[in-house]
């Protein structure tokens, strides 16, 4: 690897050993980047999934085109792999920049005297951190984060500025929260009473499990009781709203704007497009999809494919919109039907 311009250079020899593929063309060719075909350049990659995009990026100024085994020839060189959207993006977290990676404490920093620090952590401007916090390796945090009393924050995780984690919550390794998120806020709990709410105190927590990616501004609340739960390798879009004693499991996909209430509890490698809504205290099974406004009111069988409002199989949804569309043209036909049916009764009589 050499470094120019504060970015990384490599070689593109060295770039089909890393993804394990074929190179076909020169191997000592520097690489300074990945983009797509329509953004590419001279010394950057890019990478095409079907013959179409093929025939697009050889037309580009792309140096280096990831594309599948099967493509035998190409008027560039051409790396071949067994899946090109896959090697693009192992490819691409070699050139993503790190604007926080800066070892060492700032001195605006508030750090308890109790907290435990590991090694070679970033700790930037305006970050407090509270009493018995437990900060693992190589972890970054960012201008203005918070982390609570008792949070134990794993290795290598990075929280992006203005990140907030409450009292006793759990991060694990690998973990990624981007700016403005909030992680062990109360959940909403209230007993209602004449004239006034009574609030139920939050005494759990929230546990993020491994390699989990949570985007901004999203908001995770802590349990009443024992612990909000996201499971290893899930992947949380922005705006995304968790309430308390929510469950999630491992490898979910969950989109911007989605809502889930509390005690729900979703399992693993489910996908919940933008803008669901799911009440409380139902369960959605494994390997099921929910599509975008959807809004699910009762448990989803695992593998199940679901949409509308309230959420049902989604092919029969499909369905009973293609009818909903025609009710105005129904409505119209019924209308001329009994204007004639009523001429008849009064010839009849």
């Amino acid at each position: 690897m050499e470094t120019g311009s504060n970015k990384s250079l490599y070689k593109a020899g060295k770039l089909a050993s890393y993804v394990k593929g074929e190179l076909i063309g020169d191997p000592e060719r520097l690489i300074r980047g990945a983009c797509g075909i329509k953004e590419s350049k001279t010394d950057y990659l890019t990478f095409a999934e079907n013959d179409k995009k093929v025939k697009d990026a050889e037309k580009s100024r792309a140096g280096l085109i990831i594309v599948s085994r099967d493509v035998t020839e190409s008027s560039k060189d051409i790396l071949k792999v067994d899946n090109p959207r896959l090697a693009y993006a192992k490819i691409s977290q070699l050139y993503q920049p790190q604007p926080f990676v800066k070892p060492g404490i700032h001195s605006s920093s508030v750090i308890s005297n109790s907290a435990h620090l590991g090694k070679n952590i970033s700790v930037h401007p305006h970050v407090v951190i509270a009493e018995k916090a437990e900060i693992g390796d190589n972890v970054i945090l960012a201008p203005g984060v918070y982390v609570g009393a008792g949070v134990k924050i794993g290795e290598n995780t990075i929280l992006h500025p203005n990140v907030v984690i409450e009292y006793d919550c759990v991060i694990g390794n690998n973990v990624i929260i981007h700016a403005g998120s909030i992680i062990g806020a109360d959940g909403y709990g209230y007993v209602t009473v004449p004239d006034s709410h009574y609030k139920i105190s939050q005494l759990g927590n929230v546990i993020i499990h491994d390699n989990v990616e949570i985007g901004a501004s999203v908001t995770v609340d802590r349990a009443a009781s024992g612990s909000t739960i996201v499971g290893e390798g899930t992947k949380i879009d922005n705006l995304v709203q968790i309430a308390h004693n929510v469950k999630i499991g491992k490898n979910c996909l969950i989109i911007a704007q989605t809502g889930i209430a509390g005690s729900s509890k979703l399992e693993e490698d489910i996908i919940i497009a933008g803008q669901v809504g799911i009440v409380d205290h139902v369960e959605v099974a494994r390997k099921s999809k929910v599509a975008s406004k959807s809004l699910v009111t009762k448990d989803v069988p695992a593998g199940s494919y679901y949409s509308g409002n309230p959420a049902h199989n989604h092919f029969r949804e499909l369905k009973e919109q293609a009818i909903r569309r025609r009710l105005p043209k129904l409505v119209k036909k019924i209308e001329e039907l009994e204007r004639k049916l009523k001429k008849l009764e009064g010839k009849i009589s």
